[in-house]
């Protein structure tokens, strides 16, 4: 039988997923404690977004563990948000 090598397999993990966390990881403390807390102030309005991420961002700074698709979901969002202030920069 021939399998899908497009497809996770059980159990797998994206591959993806640890560049994210280390794309998190790596930013400084500063940035970090930013985020959450522009990511809380936004979820106290009802956002969505900045609730999952907000709560991701939370457990990776405490050490915890998340979810293969909330980690690439956070760095995502942080990168764009970057890229958009970048561009405003210009």
């Amino acid at each position: 039988m021939i399998k899908d090598r497009t497809a996770l397999k059980e159990g797998e993990h994206h591959p993806a997923a640890l560049d994210a966390l280390a794309y998190v990881n790596a930013l400084d403390f500063q940035t970090l404690c930013v985020l959450r807390e522009s990511f809380a102030s936004c979820a106290i309005d009802g956002n969505r977004m900045a609730e999952i991420c907000g709560g991701t961002l939370q457990r990776v700074m405490d050490g915890e563990g998340v979810g293969e698709r909330y980690i690439l979901g956070l760095a995502w969002y942080i990168r764009n948000m970057d890229e958009v202030k970048e561009a405003q920069d210009e």
